[in-house]
């Protein structure tokens, strides 16, 4: 599922934000973007993501700003302890000095110091604090998206079900249109044979037998029935989705196999279209 999540926190001069972003992926996967000096915290960040989500590609990006992005974080006592050394070193040298704006921004940024010199206990509690921000948006956001993905598989699963409505009302009138057609074709053959016949009776028999789909159709529904609960689910359920699509897909395929019908047959072409459509969808469910 795709998410967005911004979340920020703040102490003395410094900020930290945090950026999540998601794209649908089969399996979870979290790359975290940190500055090098808090790369050791990427385990623990890891697994507050992890904690909120079960698929998909996540993208953690953490930013920092503060006194070191406006470069004037510098130590005026070690700045001036620079330029006279540097005098003394010139005056011993025989060099003359001059301390030109150039030379002293060049030791000022020597003598700045770095903005990620928190202690790492703080910094660590400032992106704690900016990820679950950025979590509970990131979230919110996947939730709403799970809303409507959920809402389209449920109509698609209503047209399943009027299918295998369908199927089930014509596959009862399959032996009779098969009855039919058999006495018609040994009359063209010149064959006078009773309906009561043993040999019509039991050819009759053998095709009823194979072109049973009624505990397919018992299955697809139950199938669909759960798929639909899955939607209601409120902990994550793709997984679980493509497993019951996978079966659903299985016995409408068999339906399509045995039955010698070509309504029936006009319906799975039917079925399998709003599968593949569903298969599409729960790709993106988490």
């Amino acid at each position: 599922m795709t998410g967005f999540g911004r979340g920020t926190a703040t102490a003395n001069d410094w900020e930290i934000t945090v950026h999540l972003t998601s794209v649908n992926r089969k399996s979870l996967e979290v790359a975290l973007s940190l500055p090098r000096e808090w790369q050791v915290f990427e385990a623990e960040l890891g697994a507050m993501v992890r904690r909120q989500a079960a698929r998909g590609r996540i993208q953690v990006a953490v930013e920092v700003s503060g006194a070191r992005v406006a470069g004037m974080n510098w130590d005026e006592q070690t700045v001036d302890l620079l330029l006279d050394r540097l005098a003394a070193l010139a005056e011993r040298r025989g060099v003359s000095f001059s301390a030109t704006p150039e030379l002293l921004l060049q030791v000022a940024q020597l003598s700045r110091r770095d903005s990620l010199a928190l202690e790492p206990d703080r910094a660590l509690d400032l992106i704690r604090e900016a990820l679950e921000n950025a979590l509970v948006d990131f979230v919110a956001t996947r939730d709403r998206e799970g809303g409507v993905l959920a809402a389209d598989i449920i109509e698609r699963t209503r047209i399943l079900s009027g299918h295998a409505d369908a199927i089930a009302a014509q596959s009862s009138v399959t032996v009779r249109n098969y009855r039919e057609l058999l006495l018609q074709r040994l009359r063209q053959a010149g064959l006078e044979l009773d309906l009561d016949d043993e040999r019509v009776l039991k050819e009759i028999a053998l095709f009823a037998d194979r072109v049973d789909i009624s505990e397919e159709i018992t299955r697809v529904r139950s199938h669909l029935e759960h798929l639909t609960e899955l939607c209601a689910d409120p902990e994550p359920v793709g997984r679980k989705a493509e497993f019951v699509l996978q079966e659903i897909s299985r016995e409408v395929h068999t339906i399509g196999s045995k039955a010698n019908d070509l309504e029936i047959a006009r319906r799975v072409i039917a079925c399998k279209n709003e599968i593949e459509r569903v298969r599409e969808q729960i790709q993106n469910v988490e």
